[in-house]
């Protein structure tokens, strides 16, 4: 009889038990979470609109110091391309016998990034002696006016030197 009623009691426990928590375990997650989220909802609502505040202030901070540095950022490109100048260049030739034409040619030879040759004249010095005066438009960042006089004066066969008349920026 002890026997049996022990296999009884844990026959009869063992589906209580299961039971009990599975009537429990629907109920009680349900409930958890309700109460858990509207708890959360309420308390961390509370809590998360305070941070929010908080953390929109800096995000507006973060953001208007982003637009500032976008702005400069964007300013500079367009500076870099505005950054131009025209220049125009006095080329003394070494005598009234050096040919001019050539002379021309050979300053026109000049390739660099940025630079753009314009319109050019034969300008009378005196003693029949002409120099020759061009117009260049160039990119400041890109050219370098000492280099471009230096360019210049390596063709010694006609350039005696090089005067800069005139440099505007645009």
């Amino acid at each position: 009889g002890i026997n049996a009623e022990y296999g009884q009691s844990l026959v009869a426990s063992v589906p209580e038990p299961v039971a009990k928590p599975v009537v429990k375990a629907d109920p009680k997650p349900v409930k958890k979470e309700e109460s858990d989220d509207d708890d959360d909802d309420f308390n961390f609502g509370d809590d998360d609109e305070e941070e929010e505040k908080g953390e929109t202030e800096m995000q507006k901070m973060k953001r208007l110091a982003a637009e500032k540095k976008a702005a400069e950022a964007a300013k500079k490109p367009k500076k870099v391309t505005v950054l131009k100048s025209n220049v125009v260049l006095d080329v003394k030739p070494w005598d009234d016998e050096t040919d001019l034409g050539l002379m021309e040619k050979a300053v026109r030879s000049i390739v660099m990034d940025g630079l753009v040759w314009g319109d050019s004249k034969l300008v009378e010095i005196g003693f029949g002696i002409k120099k020759l005066r061009i117009s260049t438009c160039i990119v400041d960042e890109l050219v370098g006016l000492y280099d471009l006089e230096d360019k210049i004066q390596e063709h010694e066969d006609f350039v005696q030197s090089v005067d800069i008349v005139s440099h505007n920026k645009i």
